[in-house]
């Protein structure tokens, strides 16, 4: 004052007003009857005191008492009464894009005992505090979620949890470790982002709902409710909570599955197991073996006591397989068997099993032979499963694997245990086409009896077990009998080989001289036609020479004859004579004429008469030929036997013949020609 007493009373007077409003205006924003607020945030009331006094239950007051009020101031500047109200300023709620908001109410409804979310049935507007709680809204956590969006949320009665935050105002140590809990089990479960499943990641969704009814004694799958769009209690695949149990939902793990897409699901209520589609390759079928569903009618008849065979949707083995694709199914709620429908092998051996694995636990059959021999047989069997008959497989085994190790094992065994006994070792060897064949016709009767389909039985080598060497030996006297047989067999072929070679080097000596082998014959061909045509003109000839020599001989036998008869003539003429001279003389002239024509006769004789000068005419014509024709006496190609009357040798030989046989044929025919004259 000792300041102001320094001014004009003016300035004072100004100066203790400006000092008395600044008083005012800070009484007045000290007591709250003035309050401004931003349009992006909001104003939670506080009532500090109210002639109705404080809330008796609940947490925020409905009527007028002192509390947290349950409507929001928004923005702008706001006029209270002094001193009554406290305000809270907040942000407002904002879900971000394809997140999830959870809610968490401080007053309402306590849940009952069964009951683990608050229901949202009637009182689902987060926004109106009053008309929650007036519609009995329950405290705790919400069932309804938050989508995308900014909200005007009275966080004093309401807290909301987000990936990023929790929006809250007065929150004390016990609820700040109680929602930063529910925030991390939010968080593990993925529960602020939707359930997106991929189309490409050929997965599905398992259900488990934590809120609701518990499923009967006996059930350990929640059956499907109000899945069709239709139904009024249609709950969109767990995306509506309220709707799923107003349908009859029970909280357990779900039969129904989320297929591919994007789901909005309150993570408190459900949790979402990502699992594999079942896939049933191309050659295969899957027997459905359900753990769920109502209890049907068994198929397969009062005889069969292997199971249940029934319907699909009903509890046990499904008489219908599922075919080769690709299925949404819950293996919670039942299993998959896949039973190959091609044709597989089964093999008894420890080093070597197929890629179904379903004979990875077999090995070699050990056997007995006859002679006390121990041998180990591998084999394999080739098998095939009617796909429609898959089911009574399974419902008898209940898998594969179980029916190979625990029946078609021990089988098999057994059955080559006891050919073994009735077979030494070396038939065991020997005969091994015979056996797999008879094997395969035996074997397929029995495989028969368990709706299984036997293709073909194939056996191995056996082989020695535990270190034998007794079966090598015998072995290998085997191999060496045959490797003898063998080489038995390779010297035979050698040797037909080598006549083989021989053949052919004879022939391609012969291709080599065929040239001169065809020269040689054309020129024996021209040799043998031009002798042909000298002897057609020495047989001309000689036909010539004949025909003279006959005709010379003709005339001389004439010539001779009229001789003789001259003679003869004038030896009568002079016998006659004689005679009439006297006997004496006539005597005398008979001997003498005797002894002329004798000597004409020897003459005539001495030329051989007249087939002894033809026969001699045609030798020298002949002979004329042959040195006129300059043809060799001996020939150079004997055509047929030496002997033979139609070679050249023979010609030859011929006709000195006919002459001699005629010189002594005439020599011994004279006396008989010439006859002596009787004088009488």
């Amino acid at each position: 004052m000792d300041i102001l007493h320094q001014f004009s009373p003016a300035v004072v007077q100004v100066a203790e007003i400006a000092i008395l409003v600044l008083l005012l205006l800070l009484i007045l924003w000290r007591s709250g009857c003035v309050r401004y607020i931003p349009n992006d945030r909001l104003g939670v009331l506080e009532k500090l005191w109210s002639m109705r006094g404080s809330v008796e239950n609940g947490f925020i007051a409905l009527n007028g008492e002192a509390g947290f009020q349950p409507k929001v101031v928004r923005g702008g500047l706001h006029f209270f009464m002094p001193f009554q109200y406290a305000l809270h300023r907040a942000n407002l709620v904002t879900i971000p894009q394809g997140q999830i908001g959870y809610v968490f109410a401080r007053d309402g409804k306590p849940l009952p005992p069964t009951q683990t979310l608050a229901s949202n049935v009637e009182a689902d507007d987060f926004q109106d505090v009053r008309d929650f709680l007036t519609k009995g809204g329950q405290k705790g956590p919400q069932r309804k979620i938050l989508r995308e969006g900014t909200y005007a949320i009275n966080l004093a009665q309401f807290i909301v949890l987000t990936a990023q935050s929790t929006y809250a105002i007065n929150l004390n140590a016990a609820e700040e470790k109680l929602f930063s809990d529910m925030s991390l089990l939010i968080t593990e479960r993925r529960g602020f982002e939707p359930v997106i499943i991929d189309n490409a990641s050929d997965m599905i969704g398992i259900v488990t709902v934590h809120d609701g009814p518990a499923l009967a004694e006996g059930e350990i799958i929640a059956p499907t409710v109000a899945n069709d769009p239709a139904d009024p209690h249609f709950h969109n695949n767990f995306q509506d909570p309220e709707r799923f149990l107003a349908a009859g939902g029970y909280r357990g793990r779900q039969l129904q599955v989320l297929a591919d897409g994007s789901y909005f699901i309150n993570r408190i209520f459900a949790t979402v197991e990502l699992v594999n589609k079942t896939v049933i390759q191309v050659g295969t079928v899957g027997v459905v073996v359900s753990y769920t569903g109502r209890r049907g009618t068994d198929l397969s008849g009062q005889s069969y006591r292997h199971g249940e065979l029934v319907d699909i949707g009903e509890r046990g083995v499904w008489s219908t397989p599922l075919l080769p694709g690709k299925y949404a199914f819950n293996t919670y709620a039942g299993n998959i068997v896949i039973v190959p429908t091609t044709n597989f092998v089964l093999k008894w051996t420890k080093e070597q099993f197929g890629e179904h694995r379903l004979d990875e636990n077999l090995s070699e059959v050990s056997l007995i032979t006859r002679d006390a021999f121990e041998p180990v047989l591998p084999l394999s069997v080739v098998v095939h499963i009617d796909y429609m008959k898959a089911p009574l497989v399974v419902q008898r085994f209940g898998d594969i694997k179980r029916l190979v190790e625990q029946t078609l094992d021990p089988m098999v065994s057994a059955y080559f245990k006891n050919i073994a006994q009735t077979k030494t070792l070396i038939q065991l060897l020997q005969e091994r086409s015979e056996i797999q064949s008879k094997s395969g016709e035996e074997m397929r009767e029995k495989f028969a009896g368990y709706n299984l389909e036997l293709q073909e039985v194939l056996i191995g080598t056996p082989r020695a077990n535990n270190g034998q060497n007794s079966i090598e030996q015998i072995l290998m006297q085997l191999r060496e009998r045959q490797i003898a047989v063998e080489k038995v067999e390779t010297y035979k072929l050698q040797e037909a080989a080598a006549i083989q070679e021989r053949t052919l080097r004879e022939k391609e000596a012969l291709a080599e001289q065929q040239a001169k082998i065809t020269t040689s014959a054309l020129t024996i061909e021209i040799s043998e036609n031009e002798g042909k045509a000298q002897l057609a003109r020495t047989r001309q000839q000689a036909e010539t020479i004949q025909v003279t020599a006959r005709a010379e001989a003709e005339r001389v036998r004439l010539s001779g004859q009229g001789e003789a008869d001259r003679i003869k003539t004038v030896a009568l003429a002079d016998a006659e004579r004689i005679k009439a001279t006297g006997f004496a003389d006539a005597e005398k002239v008979r001997a003498v004429g005797l002894a002329e024509a004798e000597a004409t006769e020897k003459k005539v004789a001495a030329f051989g008469g007249p087939d002894y000068q033809l026969h001699s005419q045609v030798l020298m014509r002949f002979a004329e030929a042959i040195e006129n024709g300059r043809l060799p006496l001996v020939p150079q190609f004997q055509v047929g036997n030496a002997g033979e009357k139609g070679s050249a040798n023979g010609l030859v030989e011929m006709m000195l013949s006919m002459l001699i046989a005629d010189r002594a044929g005439q020599q011994h025919a004279s006396p008989q020609q010439v006859a002596p004259t009787d004088p009488k």
